[in-house]
């Protein structure tokens, strides 16, 4: 996570399952939103390099199940979903 300011808070997890790249992209992007709503950030920018990640987040592209992601967009005042190319990134 990136602030404004250029301060940086790096955070890591693991995931304890098996599952697909495209879970794994998901399930990391939902879990830098949560670290945002813990410290209580109220406008944030997701930058993201799996197009179907962002693109879904976006609502531009179906998904299965999005209330997980739609129950903690409530929690900002203002987010949005940027894609960035591997290339970008």
């Amino acid at each position: 996570m990136v602030f404004l300011d250029g301060d940086h808070y790096p955070f890591t997890s693991k995931l304890d399952f098996n599952c697909t790249n495209n879970i794994v992209e998901y399930e990391a992007c939902i879990m830098g939103i949560c670290a945002a709503i813990e410290r209580k950030i109220k406008v944030l920018e997701v930058y993201g390099d799996s197009a179907l990640v962002i693109y879904q987040l976006k609502g531009e592209w179906e998904t299965r199940d999005p209330k997980l992601v739609l129950e903690l967009i409530k929690e900002f005042d203002d987010i949005t979903f940027c894609y960035l190319s591997r290339d970008e990134n």
